[in-house]
């Protein structure tokens, strides 16, 4: 089940845990890419913490939040973008968004499948999405004092295999989140350093969360079943060649 989007405010918004756990996993984004110029961006579920970043050169920015969560205006301070959505049916035209980033939208839905053809759909040709999803070895999927303690979490295979089989092609993948999900200052004033330390690990040794960069597999035309057969069936030879 989706967490209300008070919850997810006053955690990415108003603690010092969640502060760090923005900065951390939206530093990766930014690793991966590191600008949107004149492109589309969509965030579905709880994203809008990681798209800031892209609101000054993207052509568009939309917050999707599903209905079970709930909505919130955002950003702070400008013009709103984000919108309430059914979960398995976005307001956005198909093929339309250039990148697309997932987060609190896969793990916590009861219709993971349809938010995955969803997330087929609204991406153009050439367009990316990154999902972000709890670890199922980390400490932060074991812990209900963040959101990723809520929903089903993954491991890296199953995440990749779901959306293999969803048309997605994965190109790359990372963790972020190796602090602990503390609220102790020790923790929260060593949280830079230990993400500084935990990027140079192998992923599997991974944080709290696993980034999946993925692009969109579009389907062989169907005109290659009609291919020209050089050498038909004996049993038409009568036919096609009457004596």
């Amino acid at each position: 089940m989706h967490l209300d989007v008070q919850d997810l405010r006053n955690f990415y918004y108003r603690s010092t845990l969640g502060r760090a756990a923005q900065a951390a996993v939206r530093g990766r984004l930014l690793d991966i890419w590191p600008e949107a110029q004149g492109q589309t961006v969509a965030g579905f579920g709880f994203a809008v913490p990681l798209l800031r970043p892209y609101l000054a050169d993207a052509r568009r920015v939309i917050g999707l939040m599903p209905g079970p969560q709930g909505v919130m205006p955002w950003p702070a301070g400008l013009p709103n973008v984000s919108v309430l959505c059914e979960e398995t049916l976005w307001p956005v035209e198909t093929g339309h968004v250039d990148r697309l980033v997932v987060m609190h939208g896969l793990e916590t839905s009861e219709h993971p499948s349809a938010v995955l053809d969803e997330c087929w759909r609204v991406l153009g040709p050439g367009g990316k999405a990154i999902f972000v999803v709890p670890n199922r070895a980390g400490l932060w999927s074991r812990s209900d004092k963040t959101p990723f303690g809520y929903g089903r979490p993954y491991t890296l295979g199953q995440l990749e295999t779901q959306l293999r089989k969803h048309q997605f092609l994965p190109e790359f993948h990372c963790s972020a989140l190796y602090q602990p999900p503390s609220f102790k200052r020790f923790w929260l004033k060593s949280g830079a350093l230990i993400e500084r330390t935990g990027t140079r690990l192998p992923t599997i040794m991974a944080g709290g969360v696993f980034m999946v960069e993925v692009s969109k597999r579009v389907h062989p035309p169907r005109g290659n079943a009609t291919k020209h057969v050089e050498r038909p069936a004996k049993a038409l030879d009568g036919i096609l060649k009457p004596v």
